[in-house]
């Protein structure tokens, strides 16, 4: 059983301190909105009333916050509250840059640090249940592993550099963002063919587009362009979809595609794969079309 702190108790933050509940911890909380953090007293958190209060005493104080500048904004108080050896453990999603400077100022102080975002709904918080990325001092990692592998169920150490845990968390939301604005342009596609968007989706119990990531992905980060869906193809596709739209409902992405790939093709990209999409960030050794 620890004692421990949680410090920001937004959807992510409640989540996790009610788990941790529990599971026989003993919580603290507080949020810089105080009727927030108030619901969990009823799962066995106390809701401290003071930033300083909530971190007193505790082994771990756990962050929840927004962003790099909320975090920036409690440490302060926290570092001046909390025991000296309190091991601060930051679930923000924040910037990498951000996290790899805070790290390095925290560990000159002689503080301990580890940024720990996480894969998880609210629900998943509670239960237990999703992934929780670690980036930080090994050794720091090997004393709290089993405390985050008990919030999460799995944990995937990234290794020393303080900034791996942001970028990968950052790469993983693009992913999930990039697929809900698909799945709007998919519905808006619909609406104009006039198919409802529950008949829309059907498709996808079917056809898992997600294969793309580990295959077409796979060539993609290793500069492979070889085709098997050729760009000029791919971009007709693109506008019988803009042409369909057209008038409807509004696209997220589609537009933004069709301009990138109408650059690319009059680069001399067109018979390679849509892959090619990626050519400026990964760079390949095949020339270009004559």
């Amino acid at each position: 059983m620890a004692k421990i702190a949680f410090i920001g108790t937004g959807l992510i933050g409640a989540g996790l301190a009610e788990g941790a509940a529990r599971r026989g911890d003993v919580v603290t909380a507080w949020n810089r909105t105080a009727n927030k953090a108030a619901a969990l007293s009823s799962v066995g958190v106390t809701v401290a009333a003071t930033l300083e209060d909530a971190v007193r005493d505790v082994e771990r104080v756990h962050l929840a916050l927004t962003d790099d500048h909320a975090v920036e904004a409690v440490l302060p108080a926290i570092l001046a509250a909390a025991k000296p050896e309190v091991v601060l453990l930051d679930h923000t999603t924040a910037s990498p840059t951000g996290t790899s400077e805070r790290a390095a100022k925290l560990a000159s102080e002689g503080r301990s640090f580890l940024h720990c975002p996480v894969f998880m709904s609210p629900q998943a918080c509670r239960e237990a249940k999703g992934i929780i990325l670690c980036a930080g001092p090994p050794e720091l990692h090997a004393r709290v592993d089993a405390a985050l592998r008990a919030m999460t169920g799995e944990v995937v150490y990234l290794g020393a550099r303080t900034d791996l845990a942001a970028a990968y968390k950052l790469f993983g939301n693009a992913m999930l963002l990039t697929i809900a604005a698909g799945l709007s342009d998919v519905f808006s596609l619909a609406k104009n063919l006039d198919l409802p968007a529950s008949s829309a989706i059907e498709l996808f119990s079917k056809f898992n587009p997600a294969s793309t990531i580990g295959l077409r992905g796979a060539r993609m980060a290793k500069g492979d362009y070889a085709a098997s869906f050729e760009l000029t193809m791919a971009r007709k596709d693109v506008r019988l979809m803009l042409e369909e739209a057209e008038g409807g409902a509004p696209l997220v992405v589609l537009p933004a595609l069709a301009a990138r790939m109408d650059h690319l093709i009059g680069e001399g990209y067109g018979a390679f794969d849509v892959g090619v999409l990626s050519i400026d960030a990964v760079p390949h050794g095949v020339s270009r079309d004559s």
